[in-house]
C-alpha cells in the first residue's frame, strides 16, 4: 500500500513561489506515476501536473505550464510541485495521488487509488 503526505502550502502573495512536497511509502517513486491535483473551494478537483516516477516524464495542465515544475528524487521518495508567478487563481488545496498501475502520463483523478491529506495553497492579491 502506498501513503502520501504532502508539505509546502501556506500563504504567498501572487507572483511569488512555493514548493509542495509528496513523500511516499510502501512503494519507491520509480515504481509509481504521481500526480498533483488541487480543488478550489465550490469547484471541481482538477489535475494540475504528473509524473511517470520510473522514466521521469511529465505533463502540465495549461493553467500552469511554463509556471510549475514537477519532479522527483528517488532517494528521498519525494516528488516536488514547484510554482512560481503563483496568481491568485492558484488557491486552493493540492493533493498528490499515486498509482502503481499507472504506466502513461493522466491527470484523471479517477485513476489514482492513492491519495495524500492536501495541503493548503493561498495566494493573495
Amino acid at each position: 500500500e502506498v501513503q502520501l503526505v504532502e508539505s509546502g502550502g501556506g500563504l504567498v502573495q501572487a507572483g511569488g513561489s512555493l514548493r509542495l512536497s509528496c513523500e511516499a511509502s510502501g512503494f519507491t517513486v520509480d515504481d509509481l506515476t504521481i500526480g498533483w491535483f488541487r480543488q478550489a473551494p465550490g469547484k471541481e478537483r482538477e489535475g494540475v501536473s504528473c509524473i511517470i516516477g520510473n522514466d521521469g516524464s511529465t505533463s502540465y495542465a495549461d493553467s500552469v505550464k511554463g509556471r510549475f515544475t514537477i519532479s522527483g528524487d528517488s532517494a528521498k521518495k519525494t516528488v516536488y510541485l514547484e510554482m512560481s508567478s503563483l496568481k491568485p487563481e492558484d488557491t486552493a488545496v493540492y493533493y498528490c495521488a499515486a498509482d502503481p498501475t499507472i504506466t502513461t502520463l493522466t491527470m484523471s483523478s479517477y485513476e489514482y487509488d492513492y491519495w495524500g491529506q492536501g495541503t493548503q495553497v493561498t495566494v493573495s492579491s
